[in-house]
């Protein structure tokens, strides 16, 4: 039920995002979603791809500094108050979001949202409790 996202240090600096998607497209890596965090010097690129295991390694011979992370890909339901239903239940699990980004699956009703949590598992146990779809890896990278 975990996601591996691929996280890149960047100079905050002309070029560097051009950069870091030309490597992956030219060695056939697809970007799923993204989300940047910036300050004025720096950024951290995160990314989920299709295939993270090799996005990985040809980022790094690349030369960017690359870390993985496993994030869950949750199903929202893409209406209002579809996230806050989301929220309430890792709230009422007193379970910590340290960051999150959505994109939209192509041709469903649904957003998918991908939230970093102190405590993965526990996330997961409490999100399915109530019903709420978790996809797998393998159905985050085929989509």
């Amino acid at each position: 039920m975990k996601v591996k996202q691929i996280s890149i240090f960047l100079e905050n600096k002309s070029g560097r995002l051009a950069q870091v998607t030309r490597v992956l497209g030219d060695n056939g890596i697809n970007i799923r979603a993204l989300a940047i965090a910036d300050t004025t010097d720096f950024g951290i690129l995160r990314l989920i791809v299709n295939d993270p295991d090799r996005a990985y390694r040809v980022l790094r011979e690349a030369g960017f500094t690359v870390s993985a992370t496993d994030v869950i890909a949750v199903e929202v339901l893409d209406e209002p108050g579809g996230l806050a239903g989301v929220l309430a239940v890792l709230q009422e699990a007193n379970l910590n979001i340290e960051y999150l980004y959505a994109f939209l699956q192509k041709a469903s009703k649904a957003a998918l949202v991908v939230f970093r949590v102190e405590q993965l598992d526990e996330a997961i146990a409490a999100l399915q409790a109530r019903g709420i779809r978790i996809l797998s890896g393998e159905e985050v990278y085929a989509l």
